[in-house]
């Protein structure tokens, strides 16, 4: 399953970033952070990647900063799911061909799904997609009841509605289980200017943007200078480090 996983991360993002590189859409390297996620809310196998993207990027040429065009669309969500299709499919047939076999054939003619959304400034999306990292798939709060026949857990659906699933002890284990990731997978991915080896394009992104601290910021560091709180003498400030600008983020899902 590793391999099989990894490529989920990669073609998702892949699809993703060939999209925004045509002119039509937005003519610009994405930096993306993804996440693989395994579970529903009732502990039933769905697995699925979340990637969450600023809303804009750096041209091939790296002399621009490209920003969406409209802060509610990033790429035609039909378009993404075929490519996204068609760039696991390749995967497959070149790197598994016994599973690509082992796939039926109306797998490839169904329409696949992929949502498009507007986060903001992307804060509440990490928060959201963090819980992930930080919580197994059902806490042991969830769990109403057990026997030795049945296990009666509860989870909430989308819609925020509370439901209640009882089945066999042998089922809840079944579930759970089949969430646990191989040893040493890297279930939170970077890529495009997002990547590690992508610093030189980071920097180049941030002269572009020009972004510095604002001003009453610093003026606040500079007025209350902080206490070391190892030894009580007063802090000097040296330098700041630059953070990366927070508006525009979208969230996808594949």
């Amino acid at each position: 399953m590793k391999p099989w996983y990894g490529a989920l991360l990669k073609e998702s993002a892949g699809a993703l970033q060939d999209l925004a590189a045509d002119p039509k859409h937005l003519g610009a390297e994405l930096g993306i952070t993804a996440l693989l996620q395994t579970w529903t809310r009732d502990l039933r196998y769905h697995p699925h990647v979340h990637l969450l993207v600023p809303g804009g990027g750096l041209t091939p040429n790296r002399l621009r900063w490209v920003r969406v065009k409209d802060a509610e669309f990033l790429v035609p969500q039909a378009k993404l799911a075929a490519r996204f299709k068609g760039r696991l499919k390749a995967w497959l047939e070149r790197e598994e061909p016994e599973l690509f076999q082992r796939v039926p054939a109306k797998v490839w003619w169904m329409k696949w799904v992929a949502d498009v959304q507007p986060v903001g400034s992307g804060e509440a999306a990490l928060k959201y997609l963090a819980a992930y990292l930080c919580r197994p798939p059902l806490h042991e709060s969830q769990i109403d009841r057990w026997d030795a026949q049945s296990v009666t857990f509860r989870y909430r659906a989308n819609g925020g509605e509370q439901h209640r699933a009882t089945v066999s002890g042998e089922e809840f284990v079944r579930r759970f289980v089949q969430h646990v990731l191989p040893k040493g997978f890297q279930r939170v991915r970077h890529y495009g200017w997002r990547g590690a080896a992508a610093k030189a394009k980071w920097e180049r992104i941030l002269a572009l943007l020009d972004w510095r601290m604002p001003t009453a910021q610093l003026s606040a560091l500079n007025s209350q200078p902080p206490k070391c709180p190892c030894c009580g003498k007063t802090m000097l400030l040296i330098g700041t480090l630059p953070r990366a600008p927070t508006a525009g983020w979208l969230r996808v899902e594949s």
